[in-house]
């Protein structure tokens, strides 16, 4: 399989290359080139703004996630229909799962894909130095191939001359010069960037201003050049539809909320749903009833707390959320879904599903997680291992004992009941597509359309 890409990485977290990266996406379609984007690693943010700059879903490559094995089949997959393949690396090039030596950083994932990889530099505090950088990066493990670095935050013309002269005695060509502009400032969050959904036109803005920034600053040919310059990768393309068996008459509606404040679930998620059987239809919590004859619930990941008057607000879905719950719907809920089922979040009441209140924190929890089911449900057997990924800012206090949904290291997380699944552990759900089947099979049984 010949699929035209590139790697763009960078030495450490904050050299640019989600604007790089993002504004290449841009500039490639701008140019006539259908692109796939994908982000190394769990981040949902920059895959927001990959879909704003290719037109295409934002995509995913972890291998902490969803296998090792499944990396090369899942990019086959999104980059189906493009031309040309933009991958943005994850924190520094080599940097991957803490006491792994680099497992899931994006120099495994670049030798996953056997693609070629385009160095982000920040010159802004360097002259000649940069050049010991780059050695250092060609040097430090020769199976990850270095075609091309990119200078950003180049002050001058002399700035950038000196720059040039000390990375040219490495052999790595020097494809761009990116100067400093302040207008690819967007939006900060306490955990980032700010989501493209919540603000689509800001987005957008920023978006147009790091294409103007490639198209002025990088040699765009010879990006492509390195792009098709990459080996045939030989792998077999997944396909949701080889991973579920959906049933044969009749397609239950599984609600999936979106919006500015559940902005968050990875593309596949909604693609093994739709394999599985089931009717998949969108609604944003914020304004929206649920849908019409609704008989599954996936509540996925995003900012609740920045909503919560908002969210609640929306009484009748709050009502209806509840009362349906108690009915027997079924519904899995992460992160923000499980800060929307409980009583109350910072004070203002949501949906009462489950005896907790939630609250924001001044601790950041985030990492990977290995968690056991520790409660029998629709969805998992007690005793399933997975792996996962936190990442929030809030505090869920239980107002008393509950079935708990994983063992985690250190003690127990979430709550559990037989048809619902809620806690703070984001699935990529290629690891687990059962997880999808078994949704659909107890919306079919919801729907009466199974005994």
């Amino acid at each position: 399989m010949v699929i035209p890409r590139v790697v763009v990485a960078a030495p450490s977290s904050g050299a640019g290359k989600t604007t790089v990266a993002v504004g290449l996406m841009a500039a490639l379609r701008g140019a006539g080139h259908v692109v796939g984007g994908f982000k190394v690693g769990p981040d949902y943010i920059d895959p927001g703004f990959h879909a704003v700059a290719t037109g295409r879903p934002g995509r995913n490559l972890d291998p902490m996630l969803s296998g090792e094995e499944r990396v090369a089949p899942l990019f086959a997959h999104g980059a189906q229909g493009a031309d040309i393949a933009v991958i943005e690396g994850v924190m520094g090039l080599y940097d991957g799962a803490l006491g792994t030596e680099g497992f899931s950083s994006t120099a495994h994932v670049a030798k996953l894909l056997q693609a070629p990889v385009v160095l982000v530099v920040d010159a802004s505090a360097a002259g000649r130095s940069v050049g010991a950088v780059v050695q250092g990066f060609v040097a430090f493990d020769t199976e990850v191939r270095i075609v091309g670095v990119i200078l950003n935050k180049v002050g001058s013309d002399r700035h950038e001359a000196e720059v040039r002269a000390g990375v040219a005695p490495t052999g790595v060509p020097v494809l761009g010069v990116l100067r400093r502009d302040t207008r690819l400032t967007v939006p900060s969050r306490h955990l980032g960037l700010v989501p493209a959904d919540e603000q689509r036109e800001q987005a957008e803005k920023a978006v147009e201003a790091a294409a103007e920034l490639v198209r002025a600053g990088v040699d765009l040919e010879a990006f492509v050049a390195a792009a098709r310059a990459a080996s045939d990768l030989e792998t077999s393309t997944w396909d949701p539809a080889a991973e579920v068996t959906p049933a044969e008459e009749g397609r239950p509606v599984v609600a999936v909320a979106g919006g500015p404040v559940f902005s968050f679930h990875y593309t596949e998620t909604t693609e093994l749903l739709t394999a599985a059987g089931a009717e998949v239809v969108r609604f944003d919590p914020l304004h929206d009833p649920l849908p019409e004859a609704t008989a599954a619930l996936y509540l996925g990941g995003g900012f609740p707390e920045l909503h919560a008057e908002a969210l609640s607000a929306n009484e009748k879905l709050r009502q209806q959320v509840a009362t349906e719950i108690a009915a027997g719907l079924p519904v899995i809920a992460e992160c923000a879904g499980l800060l929307y089922l409980c009583r109350e979040l910072d004070g203002h009441p949501m949906t009462g599903v489950l005896p907790a209140t939630a609250r924001m924190t001044g601790s950041l929890t985030l990492g990977y997680r290995t968690a056991i089911a520790a409660t029998t449900t629709a969805f998992f057997d007690e005793g399933r291992r997975v792996r996962g990924h936190e990442f929030h800012r809030t505090a869920v206090e239980l107002d008393g004992e509950v079935d708990p949904a994983w063992y985690l290291p250190g003690g127990v997380e979430g709550i559990a009941r037989p048809r619902v699944h809620a806690s703070y552990l984001h699935l990529h759900w290629t690891a687990s597509p059962d997880v999808p089947a078994r949704l659909v099979a107890a919306a079919r049984v919801h729907a009466g359309l199974e005994k």
